[in-house]
């Protein structure tokens, strides 16, 4: 699967001033829902919170892949942030976020979720690819860099 496949211009925001992990997934459940307009926004909320009380999504690095399944969904869809100001999210290095992709899932989509999971997280272990998504300035920068991102052989 290709970033591209879940993702769009339309559902990515660079710079966005948001004081806490509750209203980036606030921020997020929206940009899921205008992608699925079948969703609701608050269902999408609902489901990625309840995804947070089982164990934190923040990978490190300033990252977090807050994800959860919900029912209707037709397919994966993603959304990211980039905050101006980093926000607690209980990550595994202790360190705040500022770097959020968001997952929904349907519910019976249970290995082509962990496939993409483990696609965003190689992605955003590279030093190199979080340098060039540090630095972009635009939405459309930022989709293009997923759009041409490519797994390390």
């Amino acid at each position: 699967m290709q970033l591209a496949e879940l993702i769009n211009a339309e559902q990515i925001k660079n710079g966005i001033d948001i004081q806490s992990k509750k209203r980036a997934l606030e921020e997020l459940s929206q940009l899921l829902a205008q992608a699925q307009p079948q969703l609701d926004a608050n269902d999408i909320f609902d489901s990625l919170l309840a995804r947070e009380r089982l164990g934190a999504t923040g990978l490190g690095h300033g990252i977090a892949i807050p994800h959860g399944r919900i029912k209707n969904a037709d397919k994966i869809t993603g959304a990211f942030i980039k905050l101006n100001q980093a926000v607690d999210f209980n990550t595994v290095d202790n360190k705040p976020v500022d770097t959020l992709f968001a997952l929904i899932v349907p519910e019976e989509s249970t290995d082509e979720h962990l496939q993409v999971l483990a696609l965003l997280a190689s992605m955003f272990n590279e030093a190199s690819f979080r340098e060039k998504l540090n630095s972009s300035k635009t939405s459309e920068e930022i989709n293009q860099l997923f759009t041409e991102w490519q797994p390390s052989l």
